[in-house]
Order: structure tokens, then sequence, then C-alpha cells
């Protein structure tokens, strides 16, 4: 009986990816799988039928072989064969798939891992985010050992090929019709060993020290803004390419402005006296200069003006929003006697005319109290 073809087993198509080509084959083994189908022949034929599929098409040289002869290519004891030993079949599964994100990432050949990212929070305030500027930040962090050049080695010792894995970092079992590869376990995924390690890093190819660096804050940025230093961050193992540093900005809150993008607000507390005869007032910008702001006659709290161009930079952007000045009335208190009598003067003289809002609503109030009199 001939063999059925491995694409057709594994349900998916001759130009499959190995990322779509994994997940068919996950999906099928699981189904498939003795422990789920207890004492069903069929099922146990089919999981071998997958097994063996996905062998040949996961390798990139047999998967070659088979495109351009099929079966033919294996009929020399090159295909899969053997029973499996089920008991450890899906930790196996999980390690081939999973086992460098468990380990903390994928190695290169040699065992050189790459920095991990660092963050650093910087806060700045309201008037440095405004105008920009550059600063000067230390960050503790992992460097390259500068004795031996971040290799490891005692200088002028050499490091030596693992036996284990060949060099390769790498070593493959087999279990059943499984070819499971793992971390060697003798180098750690370096493929060389280190007999005469650096005493000034112990072998690991990197150090500790603190690092003053310049950061560059553009004008415009609002809090949250990240910045990001390529290859600042932490020093690779066994020289490994670094990681980068994310500087993460927070700015604090300001005593007179309040921010919403690239507008500014300010309340500006107005005397009674002042918003009811009108006149001038100065209010500050966040340049260091003061913008004169005409108050009418009857000025009311909550009243806006809009002083525009005074706002705050726009990020990468020659544009400038706008600085909104709120009007908040103030209530004059501790009266001497005469301002009291002054104020009660001015009461018995005042009309709806004076406050035509007080006198709108309380006209209401009074159309709908007699409403509901009248209901009754």
């Amino acid at each position: 009986m001939s063999k059925r073809d491995y694409y057709e087993i594994l349900g998916v198509s001759r130009t499959v990816t190995e990322v779509e080509l994994k997940g068919s084959f996950r999906k099928l083994a699981m189904q498939h799988h003795p422990d789920k189908n207890p004492g069903d022949k069929d099922a146990e034929i089919k999981f071998k039928e997958i097994n063996e599929a996905y062998q040949v098409l996961s390798d990139g040289q047999k998967r070659a072989a088979y495109d351009r002869f099929g079966h033919q290519a294996f009929e020399n004891g090159g295909g899969a064969g053997g029973n499996p030993d089920f008991s450890d079949f899906m930790s196996d599964i999980f390690d081939s798939f999973f086992g460098d994100a468990r380990r903390g990432g994928p190695r290169s050949a040699n065992g050189r891992e790459r920095g991990a990212d660092l963050r650093y929070n910087l806060e700045i305030g309201l008037e440095e985010a405004f105008s920009g500027k550059n600063a000067s930040i230390r960050v503790p962090t992992s460097v390259s050992c500068e004795v031996c050049s971040g290799a490891g080695a005692k200088p002028g010792s050499k490091s030596r090929q693992c036996p284990t894995c060949g060099g390769h970092g790498r070593v493959r079992a087999n279990q059943g019709f499984f070819s499971v590869e793992r971390t060697c376990p003798t180098c750690a995924g370096r493929g060389e060993i280190i007999d005469d390690p650096c005493k000034n890093c112990h072998g690991a190819g990197r150090v500790t020290r603190e690092r003053t660096l310049s950061v560059n804050i553009p004008a415009g940025v609002e809090d949250g803004t990240r910045i990001r230093l390529a290859g600042e961050g932490e020093a690779g193992l066994r020289g490994g390419p670094a990681g980068d540093l994310y500087i993460f900005l927070s700015i604090k809150p300001h005593a007179i402005f309040q921010r919403d993008g690239a507008d500014l607000f300010c309340r500006v507390p107005l005397g009674l006296t002042s918003a009811a005869l009108g006149g001038e007032i100065e209010v500050p910008t966040l340049t260091g200069e003061q913008a004169r702001v005409k108050i009418p006659e009857g000025t009311q709290t909550g009243k806006q003006f809009r002083l525009k161009g005074k706002g705050m930079s726009v990020l990468r952007s020659r544009e400038v929003g706008d600085l909104y000045i709120q009007v908040l009335v103030e209530t004059p208190q501790k009266l001497t006697p005469r301002q009291r009598e002054l104020l009660q003067e001015f009461e018995r003289e005042s009309s709806g005319a004076t406050h035509p809002e007080t006198a709108g609503f309380f006209g209401r109030v009074k159309e709908f109290l007699g409403g509901i009199g009248g209901a009754a």
C-alpha cells in the first residue's frame, strides 16, 4: 500500500510556512493522540502518520528531498520509525515549541544573548516640556567587560568547543520517531566552554556600572512620551548586542497652568469691582512674558478669554497652541464697616437690570411655584 502524501496528511499546501506547519501539526497531533483515543487503532495509525510527516517537513533538508523525490528519498531508512513513548509526549512537544521562550528568548549558535531593554523614568517641568531641554541622567546597568572585551575568558586564554554539542549550542534527542532539540546542558547554549574565566566578570562578559547619558528632550513632549536610546540598555551576554534604553517622561503639575494637548488653561481670580467695572489685567505665559487681557464690564465667573499662540509647543512642529484665561470672580471677605455700608447701599439701589441672571432665575422659580399652587 502506497504512503499518503505528507502535505495531505497534515492538511497543508506545499507552500506552507514553518509557523503554519507547526500549527497544523499541533492541532492534529492533539486530536489523534492515543491518550485521547484509548483503544482506537485508527487514531494510533493516524497519529504515527502525522508525526512521520512532520518530522520530514519540519526539517529543511528532508523537506527539500521529499519535494524532489517524494517517499523514495527515505526508502533506505531515512524515514521515521519505532514506537513512541507517549508518557512524555506533551511535555516534549511543549518544550520543542516554547522551550526558548521559557528560557528567556532565543540564543545565537555561539551562546551570545542580546541584553535586556531598560526603562528610566524622568520627571520634567511644564516649562521644560514647552521649550525642550538636554538632560543628563545616570543609569546603573550592565556593560561589556573592559578586561576581556565581553568574551568572558581570561585575557590570553581561549575557550574551547563544547564536546557535547560540537559548538552548536543545541543537542538533539530522539524519542521514538520524535526528534527534540534542546539547549546544550553542558555549555548552556554557548557552544564553547571557558576553562579559565575572566576574573573581572567571572565569565559573564559583562559587569555592572553606572553610566552618565545625555538625553535630548524635544519641545512639545507630553506626559507619557517614550524616548528610545538604541544600544544603551543592558550589555549582551558573552559579547552579544546591547539592549535599548527607554526614557519614559512624566510632567510635574504646574502651579499656574493646566495643560490639555497643545492648549493651556489658567484660572485668574478677579475682584468684584474689576469684574463689574471692567479694565485690563496682566497674565503670565510659559515664555516668561506678560500678556494683557481686556476685561469687559459685567464679566461673570467662567468667562473665558483666548490668547492665540500663547499655549504649548506642538511636538515635531512649528505650531503652538493657545492659552485660555478663565475668570473666577472673587466675593469680598472680611469687610470693614464702611465697605459693608457701601455694599448695602448698592444692594438697595440694585434692580433686575443690575443682576439679570439673578432676576431671571428667581422669576422662573416664582412661575414654577405658582404653577404647582394652581394645579393644587
